[in-house]
């Protein structure tokens, strides 16, 4: 009998209420905050974690999954009696994450090779995003996993949201990004000091400015306006939030009357994230039209 498990790692931000209901394993990132190591998901929760940021002495680091630490966890999964496993992996572009699955999915092969049991398939797909980009996909695919979906139609349709998502936020302010040096368009950007603000698009494992903002007053109208220009028609769509939670709120309820529908849901970003953009944005996940 197929029994599929859809596993991913904690950059995702799957709210802790649908890991639950779907079922879904979350191998969790460990997380540096001025030489003491946390584990992301486990140790605090968002708010305190935007905090830690806050007070720490330098910007917080993540380290990725380790091929060892991947392989305990497929191995947790094949003495569990699971015939498939999909994994979707943060960005391979921004963590070795992805190749140290690839490698840790090899070396379960011949490990299990020639045992005698029943073998357990292992799909490992590069999400080319982060947080709700693929925490979103995640549990669409745990879904199909539960209804006993073909595990290839599953990957099928992980492998083409991935294509064509995009995540575009802004940051309230810049100086996290600079400081983590992580997200390059942002890192070049100059315009701070005469009131600018971008909108930091990440799409396909880049970054890009397509757009910069003149004044905080500005940035809902011009989300709206990227959105609408943007955004592939009735294509489900979240609204990412870090630690102000009033003007997403606002954003969602300004996009829900201009496109007659809601957010899935509010992506809160965790700690992973954090860690690259800083805990004060706001902004947009959707599947863009130019790549339907």
């Amino acid at each position: 009998m197929q029994k599929i498990k859809i596993l991913t790692d904690s950059t995702c931000d799957i709210p802790a209420s649908e890991q639950k209901k779907l079922g879904i394993k979350i191998m969790n990132f460990t997380v540096i905050i001025d030489g003491k190591e946390y584990k992301e998901r486990l140790d605090f929760n968002n708010e305190t974690f935007y905090e830690m940021v806050d007070n720490a002495k330098e910007m917080p680091k993540t380290s990725q999954l380790t091929t060892v630490e991947i392989l305990d966890t497929f191995k947790e999964l094949y003495n569990e009696g699971w015939t498939d496993v999909i994994y979707i992996s943060i960005c391979s572009t921004g963590s070795s994450t992805y190749s140290n699955a690839n490698a840790a999915a090899l070396q379960f092969k011949e490990e299990t090779s020639g045992s005698g049991k029943p073998k357990m398939r292992i799909y490992v797909v590069d999400s080319k995003g982060y947080s709700g980009m693929y925490g979103y996909s995640v549990m669409q695919a745990a879904m199909m996993a539960q209804r006993a979906e073909n595990p290839e139609d599953i990957v099928d349709y992980l492998k083409d949201w991935a294509s064509k998502v995009e995540a575009s936020f802004v940051p309230l302010t810049l100086k996290y990004v600079k400081k983590s040096g992580r997200i390059t368009a942002a890192s070049a950007f100059a315009g701070e000091l005469l009131g600018l603000r971008p909108i930091i698009k990440l799409s396909g494992g880049g970054s890009e400015v397509p757009v910069k903002i003149r004044g905080e007053k500005n940035i809902i109208p011009k989300l709206l306006e990227y959105a609408e220009k943007n955004m592939a028609p009735d294509t489900p769509y979240l609204v990412i939030a870090g630690r102000n939670k009033q003007l997403p709120k606002q954003f969602a309820d300004e996009m829900t009357k201009k496109f007659g529908y809601p957010p899935e849901y509010i992506n809160e970003i965790g700690a992973a994230v954090t860690c690259n953009t800083g805990p004060d944005l706001v902004g947009i996940i959707f599947r863009n039209k130019g790549k339907v």
